[in-house]
């Protein structure tokens, strides 16, 4: 008995759907018919991924049109809640931003002394001091090929 089911279980690849079949089913999912797992339920296809794999190849669908869609669909008022909590979670990610530019200002004038004073005291040239003629632009030198 356990023979028998392991002959029936036949590992498909997505070489195996001919293209009909792929384009027959992103069209369904595009038109909102069917979702990518339904679409996996339905048909029998063993992988969600292979779903999504032939919607990005095959597919023509329009994520931003879906969004805009969507957000005409909403109310005023939803609309409204909606950009006061953006807002919000704008103004938490800048204060954090404000913050770690700060910090990053702080550590850098940190290091540059800990430099400063370990040159002096130990008397190591740390900073690389380029002489005059290193600053300025050289020709590059012509290789013979």
């Amino acid at each position: 008995m356990e023979e028998k089911s392991k002959s029936l279980y036949v590992k498909r690849t997505q070489r195996d759907y001919p293209m009909s079949f792929k384009l027959s089913v992103v069209r369904e999912i595009e038109q909102g018919e069917l979702s990518a797992r339904g679409a996996m339920l339905k048909y029998g296809i063993q992988g969600h991924g292979t779903v999504l794999n032939w919607c990005r190849k095959f597919g023509n669908f329009d994520r931003e049109m879906v969004v805009n869609n969507m957000s005409k669909e909403k109310t005023p008022q939803q609309r409204i809640f909606e950009l006061e909590q953006e807002n919000e979670r704008l103004r938490r990610q800048n204060a954090f931003l404000q913050k770690e530019v700060e910090d990053a200002t702080d550590k850098a004038g940190i290091l540059d002394m800990i430099i400063k004073i370990a040159e002096e005291e130990l008397h190591l040239p740390i900073r690389k001091k380029l002489p005059p003629e290193q600053s300025k632009g050289t020709p590059k030198s012509k290789r013979n090929r």
